[in-house]
């Protein structure tokens, strides 16, 4: 790929997961290093103006990108590599490209652009917008260890990433991609209940959402098991007690065990 030190980074599709994507790689490199591209020009435009990014099209960036981002949806990839896999055959350079399409494995997506180029592909979830993210990767066997790290280097501003073994992607996506949404009901749920107790909305929500990201922090922090914890707030004879108690009856373990294990098996489907 040349000088190590150097990347163009391309990123094709801007939209929330792209735009996070890129923002935290502009924090790890210059903004002329940068190509963004979208079906929707005046969004690339409008990120570029953000980054001080350069646009592209779909072929400039897989042109030119030494890390080229797929940031499409699974069914618009085979699309877009159709498109770009004639450039992409082209070029004598060494390239790098990483696909966010979930239920995509790295040999399907080698397949779509036609040759056994190294990949990463990885599953980000929405709070890596604020650097806070837990992103999921894993590679083809073509990429080789320093380009895994230069790529680590670039997602570090998006909170924590790990590798996971490729045939547990869809596992580790339904808990870490897909949570956020069912984290989502639930701080509304508690809101909903502080409202019918008697508090504010404002005040309950931000109740709910302080509360639940102390405790992931706190759970982070001590290595302790979620059950170990959940016991200390739980005096006998307490309300919390109560409240789980209700919650048990309510079937809500096995509700959100249900959750994960739907959304496990939909993006199997959509491999």
């Amino acid at each position: 790929m040349g000088n190590p030190e150097k990347k163009i980074l391309g990123f094709i599709g801007t939209g929330n997961m792209g735009g996070a994507l890129a923002r935290a790689a502009r924090r790890r490199t210059v903004g002329e290093d940068i190509l963004l591209a979208n079906r929707t020009l005046e969004k690339a435009e409008a990120l570029a103006a953000e980054l001080h990014c350069r646009t592209a099209d779909n072929l400039a960036a897989a042109r030119e990108a030494d890390m080229l981002f797929l940031g499409v949806k699974p069914q618009g990839m085979a699309g877009l590599l159709s498109e770009i896999s004639p450039v992409l055959k082209s070029r004598t350079d060494r390239f790098l490209l990483v696909s966010m399409a979930a239920g995509l494995t790295v040999g399907r997506i080698q397949e779509l652009a036609g040759g056994k180029y190294p990949v990463i592909r990885i599953m980000p979830n929405t709070p890596a917008v604020i650097g806070q993210g837990m992103t999921l990767y894993c590679s083809s066997p073509e990429v080789r260890g320093p380009e895994e790290q230069k790529f680590l280097e670039l997602m570090a501003g998006t909170g924590r990433l790990s590798r996971i073994p490729e045939d547990l992607m869809s596992a580790a996506g339904a808990v870490a991609g897909c949570g956020p949404a069912f984290a989502d009901l639930f701080m509304e749920a508690l809101a909903d209940g502080g409202v019918a107790c008697g508090l504010p909305r404002a005040q309950a929500v931000e109740l709910a959402a302080q509360m639940l990201a102390g405790a992931g922090s706190l759970l982070l922090e001590t290595g302790k098991h979620p059950g170990e914890l959940k016991d200390t707030v739980c005096s006998p004879g307490g309300s919390t007690i109560q409240g789980v108690r209700k919650l048990e009856a309510a079937g809500f373990r096995s509700a959100v065990m249900e959750a994960v294990i739907a959304a496990c098996e939909k993006s199997d489907r959509l491999g």
